[in-house]
């Protein structure tokens, strides 16, 4: 005898391969169809009423967008103030050496700021736009650039200028020089306060001018770097330097100026002023 194959758990009723009954939604289930229909405007897909934008998800992409405008916003922001601090100084300082090198040329190739140079002087002639005519030194800030002539945008691009004109360091009148209100120029002028040393350098000669006043003033008052300051067409006496640059931070709509007085004066063959830690 054959095995006997065992009866279906259903009693035998209905056939072993019956499909079976598809199960029922449960109470809050949607049931989706998998075939599109059609409509009066033709198929209808079977996910449209599930991909169909909501004001929920219209406000949500919205919102996504604009955090992703904003966020780029920002590190566009971050990078441009990052090039203000640190790219601009590495600019200002590369020129700047050269500079130095181009005034060490223009003083007979003497590169030693304690040494004054040998053989005669040779007659002073009136500077050139744009070429470096002095030494700027503030010990206080312990900064130090080379002046060029003018203050054209593009003569301060990288120095501070000085005012065509005007007097010459060491002269009667008033040495003016301008100045970007940037962190590898002027940015920390406003710190000067009476009594600070300024020692500007020529080709023989240090001069040591004290500061005697700070003040804010508006861009259209160029009085201030007068001959005698304040008083335009008023003769001068004294020797005094002027220095200006934007006021406040970050804007331009005032103008911060330090006058300076002539203290005194040292040859450069005497060594290193003892304001420059000579």
């Amino acid at each position: 005898m054959g095995a006997v194959p065992p009866l279906p758990e259903n009693g035998g009723d209905e056939p072993a391969d019956a499909p079976a009954e598809p199960p029922r939604p449960r109470r809050g289930e949607r049931v989706v169809k998998l075939r599109p229909e059609q409509t009066g405007e033709g198929y209808k897909s079977v996910y449209s009423e599930l991909t169909r934008p909501t004001i929920g998800s219209r406000l949500r992409t919205g919102i996504r967008a604009t955090g992703e405008v904003l966020i780029t916003f920002g590190l566009v922001v971050l990078l441009f103030a990052g090039y203000e601090i640190w790219g601009k100084t590495v600019i200002v300082d590369a020129h700047q050496n050269d500079l130095n090198n181009q005034l060490a040329q223009e003083w007979g190739g003497n590169t030693d700021p304690t040494v004054a140079p040998t053989g005669p002087t040779p007659k002073p002639t009136p500077p050139a736009e744009g070429k470096p005519v002095a030494g700027l030194y503030i010990p206080k800030l312990d900064k130090h650039w080379v002046v060029v002539e003018g203050v054209s945008p593009a003569d301060i691009r990288y120095a501070p200028g000085h005012y065509p004109k005007s007097a010459m360091p060491g002269q009667v009148g008033n040495f003016s020089v301008a100045g970007h209100r940037i962190r590898a120029t002027f940015w920390r002028l406003d710190e000067l306060k009476p009594g600070d040393d300024i020692v500007v350098e020529s080709q023989s000669e240090w001069f040591i001018y004290k500061v005697y006043q700070q003040q804010i003033v508006r861009p259209s008052q160029v009085e201030v770097v007068a001959p005698v300051p304040g008083k335009p067409g008023a003769k001068p006496t004294e020797k005094l330097l002027t220095l200006t640059t934007c006021n406040p931070k970050f804007d331009n709509y005032q103008r911060l100026i330090i006058h300076a007085r002539l203290d005194h004066a040292q040859a450069k063959s005497a060594g290193r002023p003892p304001e420059l830690g000579g």
